[in-house]
């Protein structure tokens, strides 16, 4: 396999998991995604399938800092019809750091 094609198929499966992301409830796939960490505190980050600079990716996990406890912790990506206003409020008040 030639490097661009390689490329081109690593491209086009990350585009497919963004995709299909979205589409199960998770509308920052890709973005801004709301995440829980593992004491339940709600906060926003940069969420890029098949990529992370700021957190060490564990399958559909990540264990990066919680802004909101102020410690690290294991978070993953909350579905849009599990969150109340105001957990959508209270996650867009505490977002990660926009290192991308």
């Amino acid at each position: 396999m030639t490097a661009g094609l390689i490329v081109g198929v690593v491209v086009v499966v990350l585009a497919v998991v963004t995709v299909t992301g979205r589409r199960r409830g998770y509308s920052g796939m890709g973005g801004n995604q709301i995440v829980r960490c593992r004491n339940g505190h709600l906060f926003t980050t940069i969420w890029v399938p098949g990529a992370s600079f700021k957190a060490v990716r564990l399958g559909r996990s990540r264990f990066q800092r919680c802004p909101v406890g102020r410690h690290w912790s294991m978070v993953t990506p909350v579905r849009d019809e599990e969150l109340s206003e105001e957990d959508r409020r209270s996650a867009e008040a505490h977002r990660d750091v926009r290192v991308p």
